[in-house]
């Protein structure tokens, strides 16, 4: 190989005692799975906490944005990750349900449609999870019982989510035990083993430090400018388990 001429990832490929790999996810849609893997989990836990509401609210807003934010990803960012692939990979998930039945089913794009369902279920019931926390805590709804029923509906959402999250997880450990393979790596690293260029041109890093900021600062604006007596409010999804007679 010429290395004057050569691009940095074949000199990559090409680096002795380096396995060839190539980049499949860029460094926004990285960071933006993790902060909202890390956004869902904090909120979930502080739903019942009084102590930590400002916690469960602070992440709630955050899940929004970041969803939100997801979805203009898939419009305007890498075509691997956008919203048309997911379409595509839906579309045939159908096709690879049939093809099981007759016994020539492909584990891999079987995998990557139902992996793409999930994905899309998730962000949807954490997407309307986060409304109806922000109609809780706005109070969009007058009335003891729409209050009521919207923050069960929220509870509902949330447990919703972590369902598919839980089903998401199981999905990637089942297909990386059949297939030999780390299907979680390349979240982490970006990278996929295998020859050829990359599937993602650019990685985009300066893009994902600006999210990152974005939310941490958030999260500062948050803490500094609440009011001392919000941390004392009772939880928006947390069971009503006061007295009544």
């Amino acid at each position: 190989m010429n290395t004057a001429s050569a691009s940095p990832n074949e000199l990559s490929q090409a680096a002795p005692g380096r396995p060839p790999s190539r980049r499949v996810i860029d460094a926004p849609t990285r960071a933006l799975h993790w902060l909202l893997a890390f956004s869902f989990s904090g909120a979930y836990l502080s739903a019942e906490s009084e102590r930590w509401h400002l916690l469960h609210i602070t992440l709630g807003y955050t899940v929004l944005g970041l969803v939100l934010t997801r979805l203009v990803w898939g419009l305007f960012g890498p075509k691997r990750v956008g919203l048309a692939a997911w379409a595509s990979k839906l579309r045939g998930l159908p096709q690879q349900l049939r093809a099981w039945s007759q016994g020539r089913g492909n584990l891999l794009a079987s995998y990557q449609g139902l992996n793409t369902l999930l994905i899309v279920a998730l962000l949807g019931f954490a997407l309307l999870a986060a409304l109806s926390g922000m109609g809780l805590e706005l109070e969009w709804l007058s009335g003891n019982r729409l209050e009521e029923l919207l923050e069960e509906v929220h509870e509902t959402l949330g447990n919703a989510t972590l369902a598919v999250v839980l089903g998401h997880l199981g999905l990637i450990a089942g297909i990386s035990l059949l297939r030999r393979h780390n299907h979680a790596a390349p979240m982490l690293s970006g990278r996929s083993p295998g020859k050829g260029p990359d599937l993602v041109k650019q990685n985009l890093r300066p893009l994902a430090a600006l999210l990152i900021a974005a939310v941490l600062g958030f999260w500062y604006w948050q803490w500094q400018g609440a009011p001392a007596t919000l941390k004392d409010r009772p939880s928006i999804s947390a069971h009503d388990d006061g007295d009544d007679d």
